[in-house]
């Protein structure tokens, strides 16, 4: 169980808001790196997309550029300190399995949200049109030509899939320190291969993000629903291999130099 379980809504704000904080940086830095990519790749009148006509290599290269942008979070001091999550559905299922407390939750998700937000705002003030507008339209994870039927499955299964493979390597010794290196390379597969389907958001947060400024909601349920049942599913797989006892915190990385509001670690007195 979280240690933290029994603090107050005020007591987890005072001493834990700089995880909050960095919960917002770091899904709002990844929808600029989406944004800006996306941008570069697929706006009709960028010198990149003139150069790269063929749209199935557009789209391994958006997920090659995405899935180093995870990877350099996860492991960057700030990602490691918070646990990059990232994204609610990571959160919940954490929350679920009682590795982080019902406030930090709560804060994690609502700093999630806003601050993908306001990345997907920024890169349209900078960008304006050529990110706003079709084919980018800000970036938006929608449905492919197979329809909503195959996208929640897809959505879904890639969900859980990544879970999956978050909590086996994380509580490994052997594969700990892989943990955001395999995860960014599912992110990479995923957009290469899975976008097609779903648009590949595996993220509430991420796709409000695009949708509000869009202000369309159309099929919004799919990305709200899909990626927290699926991440829930592949806890409850993992769960059922190697015991619920075998999660040791909610940490995609556990730094011996960073605190963890998680678990409680702190680091020793003299370290950075």
């Amino acid at each position: 169980m979280s240690v933290s379980g029994g603090m107050s809504i005020g007591a987890a704000l005072r001493r834990h808001w700089p995880e909050y904080l960095i919960e917002a940086w770091a899904l709002g830095t990844f929808m600029v790196s989406a944004g800006v990519v996306s941008t570069l790749l697929e706006f009709p009148g960028s010198p990149l997309h003139a150069a790269l006509p063929n749209a199935d290599l557009r789209r391994v290269l958006i997920g090659f550029a995405m899935g180093l942008t995870a990877i350099a979070l996860i492991y960057s001091p700030w990602g490691q300190r918070s646990g990059a999550h990232m994204n609610p559905a990571v959160t919940l299922t954490f929350w679920r399995l009682g590795k982080v407390a019902r406030w930090d939750a709560l804060f994690y998700m609502l700093a999630q949200f806003a601050g993908g937000a306001l990345g997907v705002l920024l890169v349209a003030a900078v960008l304006g049109g050529r990110f706003t507008t079709p084919p980018v339209s800000y970036a938006a994870t929608l449905p492919g030509p197979h329809g909503i039927l195959a996208a929640f499955i897809a959505e879904f299964g890639i969900s859980a899939l990544l879970m999956w493979v978050v909590l086996r390597v994380s509580n490994d010794p052997r594969t700990a320190r892989w943990t955001g290196v395999c995860a960014g390379i599912l992110v990479a597969l995923y957009i290469s291969l899975e976008a097609p389907l779903s648009g590949m958001s595996m993220n509430p947060a991420r796709s409000f993000a695009s949708a509000y400024p869009m202000g369309i909601w159309q099929d919004f349920w799919i990305y709200l629903t899909a990626p927290v049942l699926g991440m829930q599913f592949g806890a409850l797989v993992h769960g059922l291999r190697f015991g619920r006892g075998a999660v040791g915190c909610a940490k995609l990385l556990h730094p011996a130099d960073q605190r963890c509001i998680h678990c409680g670690h702190e680091p020793p007195k003299g370290s950075s």
